[in-house]
């Protein structure tokens, strides 16, 4: 008996539809079928099944409304592709009657793009962003396929397990997260039946091989952004240690070795098993995590004070990982120390905080109220020093991840623009320098950059939205269809 799978069996779209349909038909009454469904075909078809999907009346499951749709996509790791993704496929979609799909991990479409009238055409079969299109949810489908198949997979008309979809065929491919492996979602091309081609999965896997590329190539910056920032926190262990990426890659180790290349980071706590080297402790960075090995009871490490103060109205600092909430004053002193490591006089903070007119006593009197707050707080005691007042702990600030960013000239992260400003209510003429210093720069970074997940993060800060230019800027590079542009108000 012959299948699909023979060169043969490809023939005219229209003709192999109908003999799709004979085959779908028998299989599913429990006879004989003329020729043999494909092997990806038949498996998806017990799949679904199984998980009672209804081959005569099924539908997918609606998940995201609008609102809860926008936030899944905003921190989606496919949102920075889509620009390659629609280079690479929008038009060819245009011309042959398809639509461009993209899905997460678990099938449910975070985008959809492409000719008008199929976009109609899909609606009615709520083909459409916010629904779930898993094998378990709409049966038989490219998307669902081949996230479940862990491969590139063509469904082609009565191939679809659900018979309202038979109109169609679609091509997907999955996209792979460089740094876990696991797919993160899938890249898809649907359109009539009468436009099926057989080279339209190659196009939609090699446009998947690209963005996974794109993809690689961003983790290998933050790579490298990781271990420039951090690298003083790792040689300042007094035991050994490593850097680790958020998924628990090593990054760097000192000494060099001592770990294998990965660590399964713990799912509560920050205690670590290191099998033969015994227990670890993982403190948080801001784009990853510092390992050290356990010492004795006994040895005192220096710990690790990180500083989130982008566009926070109530900062809350966390040592060790524990939270610590700070008054405005107090959060202005630990900004002001974290951007001078060598440390500052009380004359000197009293400049940075108040000006010319700045009192040293009223300072000297701040610091004794931030250093008895900190000593409240296990590991706190002597993180702060005086004579000059310095911080004595590894400092983790997201603002000066922010500013070494842009100081080197790279475009910063998506997450870190999209943050907001640096203490956004402090008045302290030190921390408006810095505030002043990187609004411009992210302004221009993105600007020059043109990254549209950049821009998008930065039109929805306040200051953002009410930039004309950037808001030109996004309206120029969105599809008309995207649903992001409503939100925008071009100037005039």
């Amino acid at each position: 008996m012959t299948t699909f799978s023979d060169p043969d069996a490809w023939g005219d779209p229209v003709a192999r539809a109908a003999l799709l349909a004979r085959v779908r038909d028998a299989v599913l009454a429990g006879g004989r079928a003329e020729v043999d469904p494909r092997a990806v075909v038949s498996d998806s078809w017990r799949r679904s099944l199984a998980a009672h999907v209804d081959p005569d009346h099924g539908a997918p499951t609606h998940v995201y409304d609008d609102r809860e749709l926008d936030a899944v996509r905003e921190s989606h790791p496919l949102a920075p592709v889509l620009p390659l993704l629609r280079t690479t496929l929008l038009e060819i979609a245009d011309e042959a009657m398809h639509v461009m799909i993209v899905t997460d991990a678990q099938g449910h479409i975070l985008w959809r793009e492409g000719a008008a009238g199929m976009l109609h055409l899909a609606d009615d079969l709520e083909l459409a962003e916010g629904f779930r299109w898993s094998e378990d949810s709409a049966g038989t489908n490219a998307m669902g396929t081949s996230l479940a198949a862990d491969g590139a997979v063509q469904i082609h008309s009565s191939e679809h397990l659900v018979a309202q979809y038979h109109r169609f065929t679609c091509a997907a491919a999955p996209i792979h997260d460089p740094e876990t492996g696991e797919a993160v979602g899938a890249v898809d091309l649907t359109g009539p039946v009468r436009t099926f081609h057989p080279s339209t999965l190659a196009l939609v896997t090699a446009a998947a091989r690209l963005a996974e590329n794109h993809l690689a190539t961003r983790q290998a910056i933050r790579d490298e952004r990781l271990r420039t920032l951090n690298l003083p926190h790792l040689a300042g262990l007094d035991a050994p240690g490593a850097l680790l990426s958020p998924a628990g890659r090593v990054l760097a180790a000192t000494p060099h070795g001592w770990i294998d290349e990965r660590v399964t980071l713990p799912g509560a706590g920050d205690r670590v098993a290191l099998g033969e080297h015994g227990e670890g402790v993982v403190e948080p960075l801001s784009e990853g995590w510092l390992l050290r090995l356990e010492r004795p009871t006994g040895v005192r490490v220096r710990p690790t004070l990180a500083l989130p103060f982008l566009g926070v109205p109530r900062p809350v600092a966390r040592l060790d990982g524990r939270p610590v909430r700070l008054g405005a004053r107090h959060a202005e002193l630990l900004a002001l120390l974290a951007m001078h490591p060598e440390g500052l006089s009380a004359d000197a903070l009293a400049v940075e905080l108040y000006g010319e007119r700045g009192n040293p006593v009223t300072v000297r009197a701040e610091m004794h109220r931030l250093r008895t707050l900190l000593e409240a707080v296990p590991n706190g005691t002597g993180v702060v020093k005086p004579q000059p007042y310095r911080i004595e702990a590894r400092v983790d600030a997201d603002f000066l991840t922010l500013r070494d960013a842009l100081r080197s000239g790279a475009v910063p992260d998506t997450a870190l623009i999209g943050r907001g400003e640096l203490l956004p209510t402090s008045d302290a003429p030190g921390i408006r320098a810095l505030r002043d210093e990187l609004d411009v720069g992210v302004r221009r970074a993105v600007l020059r950059g043109g990254d549209t997940a950049a821009l998008w993060a930065l039109a929805r800060t306040p200051a953002g939205h009410e930039d004309a230019e950037l808001v030109q800027r996004l309206l120029h590079v969105l599809p008309v269809s995207d649903p992001r542009r409503a939100g925008l108000r071009p100037e005039g």
